[in-house]
């Protein structure tokens, strides 16, 4: 009877705002969420549209916490590990969770942290409600089954569109019309099925059907078929997939963050295995087949990867005769313009394979794991011999192989991964996290990633977007001292051995971050967070012809604050400043944002009016926006200037929903905005966004 003791207050406590476990359930802040798991980084590689697409099917579809594994509950990012492992031995000493409000009872979980998780948890007897109906049948009454469709455009004309003048240079211009085109069917059933097809086209890329040049309708296309639990079979993949094993060292998925306000959570990744791939970068997935199968402990991962990847191939001379094609690299931005970059699309055949024997101890306490994968290319890589780049990958196949690990013991979670490639370079990462108490939790993680360590995958946690050239120790906290408020901070430095782009010599860094989140009511948060970083970069040297490495410092401050007066209004204001000094007068920059957001039972309206001014690049202000569903968007912002942005979401039908975004930037004393043929002459830029979803 203990067990139940707290859950007489705790149900009336949470009764309205979950509205037990039945539909419709508490909405979710996504926008809140996404600001305390990501930094904001200048990094504008990172997969976002990946992570917020999963966490929403989870929300679509909730975890059943009766037999959801420990790395489905780690891909939340809101569960720690000590949490994750307390919440099974729960379950093992009491059996089954009757009830979602049954999560008071389990030791470390907070009230914060049950708010959080709620949305995408659920507790549910799946044996009794299984459907066991043919694979078709299934997938024609799924309600997950939707059609996307998606256009954008800046309205004013960039460079690239603007007719060929005298000089007869064509090679510089778009080929296509300026419209964004996006395509997206999807069905699934978590732990059962997914099926799903995405196109797309960029803007300034043709949309035409030539066999010839590779071109078929949209640029891009993407189709996965995936089951789940099919006898021995786990998990088999065909078509376009991802992998996420170990800690990411050797085989990474684009479902990962990197430093942020949430110190803890996010150091260590989730052993997801095969995952379905369905977004629309144009690099970072495989596409072929790979299948997980079942051997009691044991789980045997197989796969194999074969696709073109874009790379400007050049002739090799052996005095005045061709003997063969080679690269520099691979190209990932994916755009398609230009006669040039239409050249290089798909002109290299990338084969990737590999597999993971991975044990898991009956009490789930310890996994460990080996990998060996290998990479061909059909040309070989060759650098161009830049300093920097010596250690670099050359030649056409590499091979790695690694093992990983993870233990819980009592409230401690230790885990890691360590690889060797072809040439001999090593890379590792290991660390810990560990709930001290209640109101405590600590993480630590170590990496070195060897200057000669090569990985075509891997995507580890670091502080450069390669794991290569790297070593760092990394501490962060997070502290609950009382109810209603929680501290988090993080501590990194690390090191760079060996030249890196535009930083002609050893170099070093190192990162903090302070956060004070407070919420003294569920209609109201504010927090305030301060960010620092030191890093070497070259620094012009007006003396001398020689260039030389300098610390750049960057700080950020923000302050953020929400306000929910009623059900239909929602207002958020922020305030972020930065600076930025190396060796010369410090540059400055500012944003003001204010947030109205209205949400009735059939239309949402979000609005935003900001105002920012810099000094320089090196100061913009990045910012996360409201966008439409599967849309993700961190803008920056440089010079002087105001945003404005509107997003309409209705319901005109019971199983249509039509988003609409329109924004607007308008800058201050500036003639034109942004370079070369992205040019936009004059100081306003438009942007408008219209998508549209069929629920089948």
């Amino acid at each position: 009877m203990v067990r139940y003791l707290p859950l007489c207050w705790f149900t009336f406590y949470l009764i309205c705002p979950l509205q037990a476990q039945d539909y419709p359930r508490q909405s979710v802040d996504f926008d809140l969420l996404v600001q305390e798991l990501f930094a904001q980084q200048e990094d504008e590689d990172i997969p976002y549209e990946d992570f917020y697409e999963t966490l929403f099917l989870y929300y679509q579809r909730p975890l059943n916490l009766n037999n959801a594994t420990p790395e489905e509950l780690a891909s939340l990012f809101i569960l720690s590990r000590p949490q994750i492992a307390s919440l099974f031995k729960y379950i093992e000493e009491n059996g089954r969770l009757l009830s979602i409000y049954e999560l008071q009872a389990v030791p470390d979980f907070d009230l914060v942290t049950i708010y959080q998780l709620v949305p995408f948890v659920r507790v549910q007897d799946a044996g009794l409600q299984a459907d066991q109906r043919p694979l078709w049948q299934r997938v024609i009454g799924e309600d997950n089954n939707a059609l996307i469709m998606r256009y954008e455009r800046t309205l004013q004309q960039r460079r690239g569109y603007m007719p060929v003048d005298s000089g007869g240079r064509s090679r510089s211009r778009y080929l296509g019309s300026p419209e964004k085109l996006y395509l997206r069917y999807r069905v699934s059933h978590a732990r059962d099925y997914s099926f799903g097809i995405t196109a797309e086209k960029d803007a300034g890329e043709q949309f035409t059907w030539s066999p010839e040049t590779r071109r078929y309708g949209f640029d891009f296309y993407s189709a996965h078929l995936q089951l789940y639990n099919k006898g021995k079979f786990k998990a088999i993949a065909l078509g376009d997939y991802q992998l996420q094993i170990g800690q990411g060292l050797l085989l990474s998925s684009g479902y990962s963050v990197g430093k942020g306000s949430e110190t803890i959570n996010t150091v260590s990744r989730a052993n997801l295995g095969i995952r379905p791939y369905s977004s629309v970068l144009e690099y970072a997935y495989f596409r072929g087949a790979a299948a997980t199968y079942n051997l009691g402990a044991i789980n045997v991962t197989s796969f194999y990867s074969i696709k073109r990847v874009d790379a400007n191939l050049q002739a090799q001379l052996d005095t005045l005769e061709s003997v063969g094609d080679f690269f520099t690299g691979i190209q990932t931005t994916g755009f398609h313009r230009t006669p040039t970059e239409l050249a290089n699309k798909r002109s290299v055949r990338e084969q990737t394979y590999g597999a993971n024997a991975s044990y898991q101890s009956r009490d789930r306490t310890l996994n460990i794991g080996l990998t060996a994968m290998g990479t061909h290319y059909s040309s070989p890589i060759q650098k161009a011999g830049a300093p920097y780049q010596r250690f670099e990958f050359n030649g056409t196949d590499n091979y790695n192989i690694g093992t990983n690990y993870s233990y819980t013991w009592q409230n401690i979670y230790l885990f890691g991964e360590t690889a060797i490639s072809k040439s001999g370079g090593l890379g590792t990462v290991n660390g810990l996290v560990a709930n001290l108490s209640n109101k405590a939790e600590l993480a630590l993680l170590y990496r070195h990633y060897a200057r000669n360590f090569h990985s075509s995958y891997g995507n580890a946690f670091g502080e450069g977007t390669r794991n290569i050239n790297e070593t760092g120790f990394y501490t962060g906290i997070k502290l609950k001292p009382f109810s209603k408020w929680e501290l988090t901070a993080y501590y990194d430095r690390f090191r760079f051995p060996w030249l890196r782009y535009l930083v002609d010599a050893p170099s070093y860094g190192i990162e903090y971050l302070i956060r004070l989140y407070f919420r003294p009511s569920k209609l109201t948060s504010l927090y305030a967070q301060f960010r620092t970083e030191s890093k070497g970069r070259n620094f012009a040297n007006n003396t001398t012809n020689i260039d030389y490495v300098a610390q750049a410092v960057k700080v950020n401050y923000l302050l953020y604050y929400e306000f929910s007066p009623t059900r239909v209004i929602n207002l958020k204001s922020r305030v972020q400043f930065s600076s930025f000094e190396q060796e010369s007068p410090k540059s400055t920059g500012y944003l003001i944002a204010q947030d109205i957001n209205l949400n009735f039972s059939k239309i949402r309206l979000s609005t935003r009016y900001a105002i920012f001014d810099t000094d320089s690049y090196d100061t913009r202000q990045y910012v996360y926006e409201r966008d439409v569903l599967y849309a993700f968007s961190i803008p920056a912002f440089s010079g002087r200037g105001t945003r404005l942005y509107t997003l309409l979401q209705f319901r005109p039908l019971p199983d249509l929903d039509i988003w609409i975004k329109y924004g607007l930037t308008h800058y201050r004393n500036q003639s034109s905005i942004g370079s070369g043929l992205e040019t936009i002459e004059g100081a306003r830029r438009s942007d408008v966004k219209v998508q549209v979803r069929y629920k089948f």
